[in-house]
C-alpha cells in the first residue's frame, strides 16, 4: 500500500464510522488500503481541540493622540503603520487597530515615479506656461514614444479572485522577452497612427529624423494642405534625440522651426496630454492581466486599442491644456494631477 497525499471527504467520512464501530487504526488502513501512518494522523488530528483565543485587551486611542497620527501620516508619507505610530510614541496597539485607523485618514499608495523638480525646473515650467497660455492648441501636435513590453508594468497582473477559484498561471521568461518602441501623436481630435520603431534600432538623432521621414512626414504630414503645415506647432519632449542640434536643423529644413517648434520645459512629462493616451492603451491591451508572446501580437494589440480610442477621448485630453497650464501657475511650478 503506497501512502499517499491527502484523504478524500469520503474516506474521511468512513474513518469515522469505523472508529464509532470500535476498529483500531490499523484495521482501518487494511479496509481503506491507506498507509497506516496517514490513518493515525488523521484521528490524532482530529483528537485534538482548536485552542481557545486569548482575548488581549485593546489599547484604547484617544482624540488627542488620533489628532498625532494623522499629523505624523502627513509628515511621513510612505512611512508605516508601526513608524508613525512609534514617532506618536503611542505603544502597544495592534496592527489590524493601527491600519483601521489609518484607513479613516489616509491611503496606502506607490510612490509616483516622477523625475525630481528643483528650483530653475520649476522656473522654466512657469516661463512655459506663461509663453503659451494665450496659444490656441487646436494647432499643437502632442508627440511622443512609449515602450510596451510582453508583460506589462509591474503590479499589473493583480486582481480580484472568486473563492475557490485559482490564480491563473503566468508566463515567467528569463530575459524579458523585450518590448516594442512605438511613436504617436494627436492634435485636436485625431489621432497620428501609431508608427513602430524597427526592432532593434536605438533612437539617436540620425535613426529619429530617418524616423519621422519614413512615418510621420511621408504618411501623414505631406497629405495635408498647406494652411494647416503653416499654422500647425510641433511639440516633442528634451530627449537627447529631439533636442539635439542635428534634429533641430533636420527639422527647421522641414519647415518646422521658430515658433512652429514649441519649447519644452524640463522634467514635464505631466504636461503633455499624449502621456494620458498611452495609459488608456495600456490599460486596454493588459486588461485582466493579459500577456503575449510575440512582440508581433502586441504591437497588433496596440494598434487595435489605438484604433478604439474616438476622436472625443482625444479632444478631452487636447482641450486639457489650459487647465494644466493655470495649474503650473497655481503650483508655481510644481507638478500637477494628469
Amino acid at each position: 500500500m503506497g501512502q499517499k497525499k491527502d484523504l478524500t471527504g469520503s474516506e474521511k467520512s468512513k474513518i469515522v464510522r469505523y472508529l464509532a464501530e470500535g476498529c483500531s487504526s490499523l484495521k482501518i488502513a487494511k479496509l481503506l488500503k491507506r498507509d497506516h501512518r496517514t490513518i493515525k494522523r488523521f484521528i490524532q488530528n482530529s483528537q485534538q481541540g482548536r485552542r481557545k483565543r486569548v482575548e488581549k485587551p485593546r489599547r484604547k486611542i484617544t482624540a488627542h493622540e488620533l489628532r498625532k497620527v494623522k499629523r505624523a501620516a502627513a509628515k511621513m508619507p510612505l512611512a508605516t503603520s508601526l513608524a508613525i505610530f512609534q514617532s506618536c510614541n503611542i505603544t502597544g496597539v495592534p496592527k489590524s487597530t493601527r491600519c483601521a485607523i489609518l484607513r479613516d485618514m489616509a491611503k496606502v499608495r506607490k510612490a509616483e515615479r516622477r523625475p525630481p523638480l528643483n528650483k530653475t525646473h520649476k522656473l522654466k515650467r512657469q516661463d512655459w506656461a506663461k509663453k503659451y497660455l494665450e496659444t490656441g492648441f487646436s494647432k499643437v501636435l502632442w508627440t511622443d514614444e512609449m515602450r510596451v513590453s510582453l508583460d506589462g508594468p509591474d503590479g499589473w497582473a493583480r486582481g480580484w479572485i472568486g473563492k475557490g477559484q485559482r490564480a491563473p498561471v503566468r508566463l515567467r521568461r528569463q530575459q524579458g522577452g523585450g518590448g516594442v518602441l512605438v511613436w504617436a501623436g494627436i492634435i485636436k481630435d485625431e489621432l497620428v497612427r501609431p508608427f513602430r520603431v524597427e526592432d532593434g534600432v536605438k533612437l539617436n538623432s540620425q535613426s529619429y529624423c530617418q524616423f519621422l521621414e519614413d512615418t510621420f512626414f511621408k504618411q501623414w504630414y505631406r497629405k495635408k494642405s498647406a494652411s494647416f503645415k503653416k499654422n500647425m506647432i510641433f511639440m516633442q519632449d528634451n530627449a537627447p534625440s529631439h533636442a539635439s542640434k542635428y534634429s533641430t536643423a533636420w527639422l527647421a529644413r522641414k519647415g518646422i522651426k521658430e515658433e512652429k517648434l514649441m519649447t519644452w520645459p524640463p522634467c514635464s512629462p505631466d504636461l503633455n496630454p499624449i502621456e494620458n493616451l498611452w495609459s488608456i492603451i495600456k490599460c486596454e491591451i493588459y486588461k485582466e492581466g493579459k500577456q503575449y508572446t510575440s512582440l508581433n501580437s502586441v504591437w497588433e494589440a496596440v494598434v487595435a486599442a489605438a484604433r478604439n480610442v474616438d476622436g472625443e477621448q482625444i479632444k478631452t485630453l487636447t482641450e486639457s491644456m489650459d487647465g494644466r497650464l493655470l495649474s503650473v501657475l497655481a503650483k508655481t511650478g510644481g507638478y500637477i494631477g494628469r
